[in-house]
């Protein structure tokens, strides 16, 4: 019956998205922007088309690599996980395409598609990643699907009135990708917590396989993460600002959790988990503020609170959550994305509202 429930809901997703392709979407004409540029709300995804293509293929090796292996590094859903992450982009894609073809790429009645729609729906994504950790191991295949239906459709609505509306610029999704992804998740746990349930602990794999997949799945954030925050920027303007200051927060941020975890836990060395924290948590603080004049002292000092956070977290505040909440936080996205992805929000607030025109320019 779960089989025959999860077949029926893939075929009548994909006849469904099918059906919208059909009527709806359209590739963008060659050689320009797309139609993009002439609707008010498309912010900053008018960009050039050809300089997206190196981009779009960073982001997309990004979310399917490297999320795909932080969701599996659980040796009790390591292998189930990994697929049920590769279910989840294959269908976020799809639907994120359509939700935000309505908001941004629609024209005279069709949703023209290129490269930026493409890098666009990869954002939101691995927003909707970020909260599968939060439910990773309690829910099934189907309601994963579901999840996704909702989130994507959330975590677009939110990106426009944060991008559109209100006129914030969050390239790198500190707001749109790991403080929303965090929260939802999160507010989806706490959706499903079971009175029965509360008190059983999940089981870490600490051997060969859940080192496997972290090393995998850091290597592919230190790899490809700058690309991602930086693939949204303004070409040859804020970009190599995104770029280097995403490096330096990395490198501060897990020395960070060398300074703090060895203080915090009994275990003489560190697990390859909680530099895979680290490095996450580095480059969430740097989302919104890393097209911004961080400079390279304002960047390391970011990333190394932000680094401080998720050993923190999760020794002092991640138990409070589950008992006094009865938030199951699997993966500890509050700790990883949510919190950092704040922090990244107030420095981007900070710099923006001390931002000059002598510094920025025309931007």
């Amino acid at each position: 019956a779960s089989r025959l429930r999860l077949a029926g809901l893939c075929f009548l997703l994909q006849i469904l998205t099918i059906i919208l392709f059909a009527v709806f979407v359209r590739y963008s004409p060659e050689g320009s922007s797309g139609p993009c540029s002439q609707r008010l709300n498309c912010s900053w995804k008018n960009q050039d088309l050809g300089s997206q293509h190196p981009r779009f293929r960073d982001v997309h090796l990004q979310v399917l690599l490297g999320f795909g292996l932080l969701v599996a590094f659980l040796g009790r859903y390591g292998p189930g996980s990994a697929a049920t992450s590769i279910l989840t982009v294959a269908f976020a894609i799809q639907w994120a395409v359509l939700i935000q073809g309505f908001l941004y790429f629609f024209l005279n009645g069709k949703i023209y598609v290129g490269a930026e729609s493409m890098v666009s729906a990869d954002f939101c994504t691995a927003a909707i990643l970020i909260s599968t950790g939060a439910v990773l191991g309690r829910v099934n295949p189907v309601q994963m699907l579901l999840l996704t239906l909702l989130g994507v459709t959330f975590s677009s609505i939110n990106e426009y009135i944060l991008h559109s509306l209100l006129g914030i610029s969050d390239s790198g999704g500190s707001l749109t990708v790991h403080t929303f992804g965090a929260y939802f998740g999160l507010m989806v746990s706490r959706i499903l917590h079971r009175p029965r349930r509360g008190k059983r602990k999940e089981l870490l794999d600490t051997g060969h396989q859940a080192d496997v997949f972290s090393v995998a799945g850091t290597i592919y954030l230190w790899i490809f993460w700058p690309s991602f925050t930086s693939s949204t920027t303004v070409p040859n303007d804020a970009q190599p600002w995104a770029v280097l200051n995403t490096y330096f927060s990395l490198g501060a941020s897990t020395l960070a959790t060398f300074v703090l975890s060895p203080l915090l836990y009994k275990e003489s060395t560190l697990q390859m988990v909680q530099i895979q924290d680290a490095t996450l948590a580095g480059v969430a603080v740097m989302g919104m503020a890393g097209e911004m004049l961080v400079t390279p002292f304002g960047a390391l000092t970011a990333g190394f609170l932000a680094g401080l956070i998720p050993p923190l977290g999760f020794r002092f505040l991640t138990p409070i959550l589950c008992s006094r909440l009865k938030i199951q936080d699997t993966c500890g996205v509050h700790n990883v994305h949510g919190l950092p992805g704040l922090l990244g929000t107030l420095l981007g607030t900070l710099l923006a509202a001390l931002a000059t025109a002598d510094a920025y320019g025309g931007r």
